[in-house]
């Protein structure tokens, strides 16, 4: 396989970086593909695009294929530009490289390797003795990651990716004093939030939340503001609800909590015997992690959430005591903050319950990734430095 970078591409082969972005755009049509990556394909003859395509969903056809069906006959001698290596498998699908193969495609150009083990170059090794050619785009190497963290970090290290949603007052306050929280943003933020939680895997909070809060975490359609074209090609995907996942520690659990409501499976992580009369429906199960004293182990449930669940990326929506702990334990690799232009005042909730610091040296540093304005709220994004 050859590499190359933006700057190495000669005249005839100039304009392949206009494609790829195209591959790259089609593979975010979708919010989500879990537990599988999100992937565009772009098939090009005579410097004409003959073919397009995207994952839709989980044991639907992957990019490729749908761009095949597109190109038919035509794709013979054509170029095939995909975000991640085709696929060598036979899981729910067929393997991507074979049909590639098949249809007769003289190279095959691609912006990032697929790490997962039943892939990672088997692909890439197929296409090669098959006599097609195959090109890296290595600029598009980060790109291509970044449309999946999850799918990455879980091939990776065994972990998904964690995204904590956090809102706040411009002065850091989630709630009065009183504890009314609602609402602090606009509606276009929590819009903005339901897009979060559709492109999750799962969606965890804590007891504390559920106590007093009393949310659902589920994904509401009502509040999405998708339109026709993005409500048809998130069909598929917006079928089913992300896992709802809830940290109680003591069993604490009320039978009648909104969260526990169908449709959607919820997991209830403790530390030990479940107790009291909990008449939990079929959709919840119980279970208990190890190793985490009194508390209930995060490393633990994230373990189990990725090998026992499928679990590429989770949405952290928690109060100040349990964002906290997942950041302390350097368990966050993204910051969503929603920054309403309001002031609450100094007796009001704060955003986060990080104590004992006594110099700067030991603050948890953090960089800007994303910045944008939501109607008349703030949303930053931030990743650990």
């Amino acid at each position: 396989m050859k590499k190359l970078s933006n700057n190495e591409l000669d005249a005839n082969i100039f304009d392949w970086p206009v494609y790829m972005r195209r591959a790259l755009e089609l593979a975010c049509n979708v919010l989500s593909t879990t537990p599988n990556p999100r992937v565009g394909c772009v098939i090009v003859k005579d410097k004409k695009i003959i073919g397009e395509g995207w994952h839709v969903a989980a044991g639907e056809s992957h990019a490729e294929i749908m761009a095949l069906q597109q190109a038919q006959e035509s794709a013979d001698s054509a170029i095939a530009f995909v975000s991640l290596e085709p696929c060598s498998h036979v899981g729910r699908t067929g393997p991507c490289s074979a049909a590639l193969i098949d249809a007769g495609i003289s190279k095959v150009v691609l912006a990032s390797i697929d790490p997962n083990p039943e892939v990672a170059g088997q692909g890439v090794s197929n296409l090669l003795a098959a006599g097609i050619d195959v090109v890296q785009l290595v600029d598009f190497d980060q790109a291509a990651r970044q449309i999946n963290p999850g799918y990455f970090k879980h091939r990776e290290s065994g972990l998904p990716y964690v995204r904590c949603k956090l809102a706040m007052s411009l002065d850091g306050r989630t709630a009065l004093a009183s504890g009314e929280s609602k609402w602090i943003t606009g509606p276009g933020s929590r819009s903005d939030v339901q897009r979060l939680r559709a492109a999750s895997s799962a969606i965890i909070t804590g007891i504390e939340t559920v106590l007093a809060d009393d949310p659902s975490m589920n994904v509401r359609l009502s509040e999405m503001n998708l339109d026709e074209e993005e409500l048809a090609r998130n069909e598929i995907a917006l079928s089913q609800q992300p896992l709802r996942v809830i940290l109680d520690s003591n069993s604490r659990m009320p039978d009648t909590a909104k969260i526990l409501e169908p449709p959607g499976a919820v997991k209830i992580f403790g530390t030990g015997r479940l107790t009291g009369n909990k008449n939990l429906t079929s959709n919840v199960e119980y279970l208990t992690t190890e190793g985490g004293g009194e508390r209930v182990n995060l490393h633990s449930v994230l373990e189990s959430l990725a090998s026992d669940f499928a679990c590429t990326d989770v949405l952290l929506e928690a109060g100040a005591t349990l964002s906290s702990a997942f950041i302390r334990a350097g368990l966050v690799d993204e910051l969503i903050v929603y920054i309403a232009p309001k002031l609450l005042g100094s007796d009001a909730k704060a955003l986060l319950a990080i104590v004992g610091l006594k110099s700067m040296s030991e603050s948890i540093e953090f960089e800007i990734s994303d910045l944008r304005q939501i109607e008349n709220d703030i949303r930053v994004v931030l990743g650990p430095v």
